[in-house]
């Protein structure tokens, strides 16, 4: 019954802002090319900058009838409230969205930002998952308001 509305695409809205700072100046600096981890543990560094509490490859375990029937292994968690997964490449594919999806479930987290590091700079998604309900969408954001939220 509970349907979304637009201000529900922005929960954790400073945070989230924080974050995607983090994501810019990661791209800004380092460009394409590199592995994965490089980049995770450049937003890593970014994070802990920032003063952002966050685990990174956290392990979760998926259960059924108490027994232990798959992990999954986040890339960070950020504040406890924002699962993010750093790709990189040229586009995300279903499997990402599915594996994030699932993430969101595993954890009972609202919101994971799945970040693509490309040759044209970083791309993000946010994933909703509200009243048991996953949206995603292709997020944009107002550079003028990000500058002023991560003091660039």
């Amino acid at each position: 019954m509970d349907k979304f509305t637009p201000k529900d695409k922005l929960i954790y809205k400073d945070l989230s802002y924080k974050i995607i700072g983090v994501l810019f100046e990661v791209s800004n600096e380092l460009g394409f090319g590199y592995q994965e981890r490089y980049f995770e543990e450049a937003v890593a560094k970014g994070l802990k900058l920032k003063d952002l509490r966050f685990q990174r490859q956290i392990c979760y375990k998926l259960t059924y009838k108490d027994q232990i029937i798959g992990t999954f292994r986040l890339d960070f968690l950020v504040e406890n409230l924002i699962v993010l997964e750093i790709k990189t490449g040229k586009r995300f594919a279903k499997k990402d969205f599915d594996q994030v999806k699932a993430y969101l479930k595993a954890t009972g987290t609202q919101l994971a930002i799945m970040a693509i590091f490309t040759n044209e700079g970083v791309r993000f998604y946010r994933v909703l998952n509200l009243n048991n309900e996953i949206k995603q969408t292709e997020a944009t954001i107002d550079t003028s308001k990000l500058k002023k939220i991560i003091n660039l």
